[in-house]
């Protein structure tokens, strides 16, 4: 068997404050190898993003990280400045959300992606301007060597955010975190977005972290999905298996509430009643309990939910579930 590139167990990310930590991320655990995907999906206030930030080490300054979260078989907490320097975009890469963000206005294409691929590889200019090419090509750009001179604010969105992707790919990272790479794209781009990291992973054997809201973008992504509530991981399974057989009450209600291709037209979009917990609201009971339509009285409020075996590695953390099964989420 192969060994998993990144192993997470029982991460927590939490902030100080007078009434103790306060956890934006509780008690993720998984693992991914070499070729492999995993679907991040929630609200926003969930800690997809916190997570991401984490396992890349730039989480808040005020953050504390604790767990296990191992790269390699080695682990990533409490690493230097130095000692991240050689990981970062050569080994573990992240495509923002916010293409114009990340890149820089004021130079051009073809220095930002030359840029990064002469400090990782230690090259020279004609080597990383013909890693520059290759990547910009692979990103799915015409005429990439024509990119190069051309600055950001020359490019559509869809255009820069494939540029995004090529300085991400530019160093050959073995793991590519997509943090709602396509929120700001039309519907179109965002299909062809979805479409290239797909290939991406599928050509040059890359894992993928795919963060979203969007679990019509997760059927499209594939392999794994973790669904995160509150900082919480409320159900994780196969893609395919989760969307077509929900078993949390908040997997279920993300898919009433927004209209996926697996909508059935007649039904009505239902909305989620309520908001989020704010940050240290959870307490310890189940993270879903004030908004939950099928509540267990007595339980939910003063305890938080193990795990129980939905099917063939589909777990789901649902009080109501483990005590009536599926018939008692009706």
């Amino acid at each position: 068997m192969t060994e998993p590139l990144l192993s997470i167990a029982d991460l927590k990310v939490s902030f100080p404050s007078q009434q103790g930590p306060m956890h934006a991320v509780d008690g993720v655990t998984f693992a991914l190898k070499r070729g492999e995907s995993l679907v991040i999906a929630g609200e926003s206030g969930s800690g997809k993003s916190l997570l991401c930030r984490s396992i890349l080490g730039i989480e808040p300054e005020m953050a504390n990280v604790s767990g296990q979260l191992d790269w390699k078989g080695k682990s990533l907490l409490n690493l230097s400045t130095a000692q991240w320097r050689p990981l970062r975009g050569a080994e573990i890469a992240m495509i923002f959300q916010d293409p114009t963000a990340a890149l820089n206005p004021l130079l051009t294409i073809g220095r930002q992606i030359m840029d990064v691929v002469r400090v990782h590889r230690r090259c020279g200019r004609a080597e990383a301007r013909a890693r520059a090419i290759e990547v910009l090509g692979t990103a799915g750009l015409p005429e990439p060597e024509h990119q190069l001179a051309r600055y950001p604010s020359e490019l559509s969105g869809g255009m820069r955010q494939r540029v995004a992707i090529a300085l991400a790919l530019s160093a050959g990272p073995e793991l590519l975190i997509a943090d709602e790479a396509t929120t700001n794209l039309d519907v179109s781009i965002q299909a062809q977005i979805v479409t290239l990291l797909h290939d991406l992973r599928s050509k040059l054997g890359v894992a993928l972290i795919f963060v979203t809201h969007d679990l019509d973008l997760a059927a499209e992504v594939g392999g794994e999905l973790l669904v995160m509530y509150a900082g919480q991981p409320v159900e994780m399974g196969p893609v395919d298996t989760i969307l077509s057989d929900p078993c949390h009450p908040y997997t279920r209600g993300l898919l009433r509430s927004a209209p996926t291709t697996q909508s059935n037209r007649q039904t009505p979009l239902r909305p989620i009643p309520g908001q989020a917990p704010k940050l240290g609201e959870v307490g310890a009971g189940a993270p879903f309990r004030d908004r939950c339509p099928v509540l267990v009285a007595g339980l939910c409020d003063r305890a938080r939910p193990g795990w129980s075996d939905a099917g063939q590695s589909h777990r789901v953390a649902c009080h109501r579930f483990e005590k009536d099964g599926r018939d008692g989420l009706r």
